[in-house]
């Protein structure tokens, strides 16, 4: 059976007590003052636990699919929407078009973060009130939820830049200060050093608690932030921690990329940080959709009315890999058929083919019968792919471009080209940055990570343009950077003492 343990709320663990069928009782608290509620260490960790819930629901959150990786990658050079046509998830396709408005964009994302953020601040006031643990369990568990803090307000930063930034919860007509996106990156950089200055997290945890946050976790944040805002004052720290990673025997990548993906692939020596989604026994439901169980990703992408080879599953022909995706690999390189699921002719099966279809569906993620086959409710829910958020690969990759960029090289082909020559039979390329962008874009397929890539670097301005198809139509500009807010969250701020401002869009 999959570990799934600090995600699912039936599932919750003490760090200073064991699980039993009491703790794991549900208790109704509403008569009972939030003070005294969370004074033991067992209701404190409910609330940790609560922290981290919001993690599971970014594929279907406030009535919208928004799955973190696809989201992102819709608005980059790799996959398509898909779906029934233009109307189908219609904010995707305004998104990929650089077309979003306040009425119809992605803000399921939006209040499944800000959801996390106040599920943190609740952490870090309820310490102050509980007894019985010491000093450094109190320490492990602030550091935790700060770096999940961060977490989330990278999501948000990235997406919508000018936003709403606050530490402790908001009362009153609960609206706080907008910050610019420079300023938003200021106070949740300076969070981050400080959670990882407290030294207190582990580089890996043991299986027993698998799915928390880490050390290793928090760099890789760390370097991402950094490198996004092209804050070279941070590369020399951030290239340190690469290293710290790289240094560490928990840490490697495996030799079969296409394993990665699989189940068994799951928390392996690969994985710094993943979203944790199970079947077995799952009770996520249409009526409940954030209950304990598995993820909808594998049914949005995967092709429709499949029949065939017996392994693969239906979906509803979302996000199809673009056809130049799949000829940009060399025919040798492992992670061509890894990344791209051929469904074209191939004899082992048919499928109805949806608008934007290439042939081609994201096999990292795509629906397989067995990854649902133990949900105890609606399957569409509950496949048990794991969301991969930070992978080894990355740390290399990321450690050989902040080498570049610092002119401190020693070591960074050989990080380069432990990533190449895996999946090309041990291959190599020459030191360069555009090597190591060339690289990032046939690693990360679908992973969510080229949309951001190609802004760092100034490329995406070249790189999305008008397509030879007519799908996409407008040119990335700088303007586009952020999202506009949603009509609903600018309308709930009228007239209060901190009103939003909308995005320049």
């Amino acid at each position: 059976m999959k570990q799934n343990i600090i995600l699912a709320a039936a599932a919750l663990l003490a760090l200073t007590t064991a699980c039993t069928e009491k703790f794991l009782t549900v208790e109704h608290n509403s008569a009972r003052p939030l003070e005294t509620y969370f004074t033991t260490p067992e209701h404190l960790e409910e609330a940790v636990v609560a922290a981290y819930d919001p993690l599971q629901w970014f594929d279907w959150c406030e009535g919208q699919y928004n799955p973190i990786n696809i989201m992102s990658d819709i608005m980059a050079d790799q996959l398509w929407v898909g779906g029934s046509d233009r109307s189908d998830n219609a904010y995707w396709h305004m998104m990929m078009n650089y077309e979003a408005v306040p009425t119809n964009t992605m803000s399921g994302i939006w209040s499944d973060a800000y959801s996390g953020v106040k599920r943190c601040n609740d952490v870090l006031t309820y310490i102050g009130w509980t007894e019985g643990l010491t000093d450094s369990a109190k320490t492990l568990i602030e550091a935790q939820v700060r770096v999940l803090r961060v977490f989330y307000y990278n999501i948000l930063w990235k997406f919508w830049g000018n936003i709403p930034y606050y530490e402790e919860n908001l009362t009153g007509d609960f609206t706080c200060e907008q910050f610019q996106a420079d300023e938003v990156y200021g106070k949740f950089i300076a969070d981050l050093e400080g959670a990882i200055a407290l030294n207190v997290l582990p580089m890996k945890w043991d299986d027993a608690n698998i799915g928390r946050v880490t050390k290793a976790m928090a760099y890789m944040l760390y370097a991402e932030a950094v490198l996004y805002q092209n804050d070279e004052s941070r590369f020399a720290t951030a290239l340190g921690y690469m290293k710290e990673i790289i240094n560490d025997s928990n840490y490697e990548l495996l030799p079969d990329f296409g394993q990665i993906f699989k189940e068994s692939g799951e928390w392996s020596s690969e994985s710094i940080f993943e979203v944790s989604y199970k079947d077995d026994g799952a009770q996520r439901s249409w009526s409940w959709v954030r209950g304990v169980g598995g993820t909808v990703l594998p049914r949005l992408i995967s092709p429709a009315d499949w029949s065939g080879d017996g392994e693969h599953d239906s979906g509803w022909g979302f996000a199809p890999v673009r056809v130049e995706t799949y000829e940009m690999y060399d025919a040798a390189d492992a992670r061509r058929a890894a990344t791209c699921w051929d469904a074209r002719n191939t004899g082992s099966g048919t499928y109805n083919a949806r608008y934007q279809d290439t042939g081609f569906f994201l096999e990292k993620y795509v629906a397989y019968k067995a990854n649902n086959a133990d949900a105890q409710y609606d399957g569409d829910l509950n496949f048990n792919n794991n969301l991969r958020i930070y992978r080894y690969s990355e740390c290399l990759l990321n450690a050989a471009e902040l080498a570049v960029r610092t002119g401190n090289t020693s070591g960074a082909d050989a990080w380069l080209n432990a990533v190449h020559g895996r999946s090309l039979g041990g291959a190599t390329v020459a030191l360069s940055l555009e090597n190591i962008k060339q690289e990032r874009r046939l690693e990360f397929v679908g992973e969510g990570k080229r949309y951001w890539d190609l802004i760092r670097w100034g490329d995406a301005p070249t790189v999305l343009v008008p397509d030879a198809y007519g799908y996409r139509t407008n040119t990335w500009s700088a303007s586009k950077k952020y999202l506009p807010f949603p009509q609903h969250e600018l309308d709930a701020t009228e007239g209060l003492t901190h009103e939003l401002v909308q995005n320049n869009y």
